[in-house]
C-alpha cells in the first residue's frame, strides 16, 4: 500500500527558529508519533539561525497507507491539547500550513477505488 506523506511548512518569526524547533520536537512530536505518525525529517531554510530574520522549517512525517492517515487525522482533529499547542506557540510563528503527499508512483494506486455499485 502507498506511504503517506504530512508536510507541515512553518514560517517563524525573526529569530525564533530555533525555539520553535524545540519546542516542536519536544512538545508536538511525541503525541504526533502516538497518532501514528513516524519523524521523517526537520529541515529549517536556510539553514542558518538567524536572529533577525525569519526561517521556513518544514517538517515531514510519513504514515505507512492512507488509512492509517485516516486514523491519525480523525484522532487528532477532537484534542484540543493540539490547538491549544498551535496558541501556545503563535509568538514563535508568522504563518504555517499542512499538505498531504505521496509519491507519484502510487498515485494512480491511491484513487483506484472500488465501487460495489
Amino acid at each position: 500500500m502507498a506511504e503517506v506523506f504530512v508536510l507541515d511548512r512553518v514560517l517563524t518569526k525573526p529569530g525564533q527558529a530555533r525555539a520553535f524547533v524545540d519546542r516542536y520536537l519536544a512538545e508536538y512530536a511525541p503525541g504526533a508519533t502516538e497518532r501514528g505518525m513516524t519523524l521523517q525529517n526537520v529541515l529549517v531554510s536556510p539553514p542558518i539561525w538567524f536572529e533577525d530574520q525569519s526561517n521556513t522549517v518544514t517538517i515531514t512525517w510519513s504514515l505507512p497507507n492512507p488509512l492509517a492517515w485516516w486514523q491519525m487525522t480523525w484522532q487528532g482533529r477532537p484534542d484540543p491539547a493540539l490547538g491549544q499547542w498551535w496558541s501556545d506557540v503563535d509568538a514563535l510563528v508568522l504563518e504555517r500550513s499542512r499538505t498531504v503527499a505521496s509519491a507519484a508512483a502510487d498515485v494512480d494506486a491511491l484513487c483506484a477505488v472500488e465501487s460495489d455499485v
